[in-house]
């Protein structure tokens, strides 16, 4: 099988070079794995799938496992879900796609099918947004509550007058549980048949970011944070949100564009505020794309922050449980400091500011630099409080990768990146672990993680 998986290889790389494309390829620096895939949507997924099979594996059996923690459901219900929920709503290329990566991962012998791989895409959806709308419906007795919506991540758009240029930045930083973010290494650069090639970051074996990052040829850049607390609703006729994700970096050449893919089926589904950034035009946007209320706001000259807080009153009183009148919370300290950041630097931001804010470790409440959950370099592995109701004291989460572009970056689909949490000391999974006991559970997926050295990182190699 393993040899029949090497054919299928080196007959894709053969029907790239025939078209013209890039043949797939694979490298490593210093923690992120990039892979070059390129074709029909069959031929990027066999690559895929080839490229990155025993990450894979491996990251499967961890977001598996935190899934069924968080949620109370076994893992047989998300096959169901993805199935008979998911996939009826998946388009032809995607599905394709999907396929290709199932066909090298079962020809190197992995035990996944396609339902397993189609929930593992969507595991962002499933837990709190479609375990919380199954429960409600079904009135399950003594159904354990699903995690809450997380509070992931610090993210910032600029242009105009904010910008050292006049043009946009744009600077993400993931947040998530360090077994899942320790294994949230990869960069695609894809070209695919239709639509535009693009460059994104994400875990292996997902067909989208997911934390989201991306660049597209046609000049847009795309990111986003989650709307923590968020329980307004799911439709499963919708289309899933990360189909919708990957089809809006695809297929966009324009903010409008942008907007009409992700508000169209909207299933409510991993309810996110997006920043998108036009390098052609200069402007930039905020979507804040619920269940209920969607609201758009864009601009030529100003920025837009995120930091898990919900934007629009309607929503924030409809759909969420956030108490924005706690100052001291995660996404409301973030809030402030973002806004005396953008205060600060008008008219000097630039991809060196933006990779400076990423690490900034500067607490609003207490006045000091201290690295924890109101930080915008999140470490909750070092808070005595932890962001509940997502994640516990000392829970063993933070902002794990970094990624920051400008303008001139995102004409030429490239990007700066940094593995690991830029603010703080190393983690040590062995250290956290004997100091804090209650996440014993974790001990088989938690992995060191340490600051790696921002690297610039072009769409195609010199």
């Amino acid at each position: 099988m393993r040899l029949f998986a090497c054919l299928l290889f080196a007959l894709s790389a053969l029907a790239a070079t025939k078209a013209n494309l890039d043949p797939p390829s694979r490298s490593e620096k210093n923690g992120w794995i990039v892979v070059r895939l390129s074709g029909s949507p069959e031929q990027i997924g066999r690559q895929h799938g080839q490229l990155l099979a025993a990450e894979i594996a491996d990251s499967y059996r961890v977001v598996k496992t935190m899934l069924e923690h968080d949620s109370g459901q076994n893992w047989n219900f998300f096959r169901q879900a993805a199935e008979e929920v998911l996939w009826p709503r998946i388009d032809a290329e995607y599905r394709a796609e999907l396929r290709g990566i199932l066909t090298s991962l079962q020809a190197a012998n992995l035990e996944l099918d396609l339902w397993d791989l189609v929930a593992y895409n969507a595991w962002l959806e499933l837990t709190p947004y479609y375990v919380s709308y199954y429960n409600d419906r079904t009135q399950v007795a003594n159904a354990i509550k699903p995690r809450s919506a997380p509070e992931h991540c610090s993210a910032f758009v600029a242009t105009g007058s904010y910008t050292k240029d006049g043009r946009p930045v744009i600077a993400h930083n993931a947040w998530i549980d360090f077994a899942v973010g320790a294994r949230w290494r990869v960069l695609y650069d894809i070209t695919p048949t239709n639509g535009h090639r693009f460059v994104m970051d994400g875990l292996p074996g997902l067909i989208h970011s997911a934390d989201d990052f991306g660049i597209n040829s046609a000049g847009l850049s795309i990111t986003e944070t989650t709307i923590s607390q968020f329980q307004s609703g799911f439709d499963p006729l919708g289309i899933p949100e990360f189909i919708r994700a990957r089809r809006a970096l695809q297929y966009s050449s324009s903010i409008d564009d942008f907007v009409r893919i992700m508000k169209e089926g909207n299933n409510g589904g991993y309810a996110n505020n997006w920043l998108v950034a036009d390098s052609k035009s200069g402007e930039i946007a905020s979507l804040e794309l619920g269940f209920k209320h969607v609201s758009l706001q864009r601009t030529k000259d100003g920025y837009f922050a995120g930091a898990n807080y919900p934007v629009d009153p309607h929503l924030l009183a409809e759909e969420t449980t956030f108490d924005a009148q706690d100052s001291s919370s995660s996404p409301n300290a973030r809030r402030t400091r973002w806004a005396q950041l953008m205060a600060e630097n008008k008219g000097r931001i630039d991809v060196t500011l933006a990779r400076k804010f990423l690490g900034d470790s500067y607490d609003v409440i207490d006045k000091k630099q201290q690295p924890s959950e109101r930080t915008l370099c999140g470490r909750n592995d070092l808070s005595k409080r932890g962001m509940k109701p997502w994640q516990q004291e000392f829970g063993p989460a933070g902002a794990v990768q970094n990624k920051v572009a400008d303008a001139a970056l995102m004409s030429s689909m490239s990007l700066w990146a940094a593995m690991g949490p830029q603010c703080g000391p190393n983690f040590s999974a062995s250290q956290h672990l004997k100091r804090n006991p209650s996440y014993l559970w974790q001990k088989d997926m938690l992995k060191d993680i340490s600051k790696q050295p921002w690297t610039l990182f072009p769409a195609r190699p010199n």
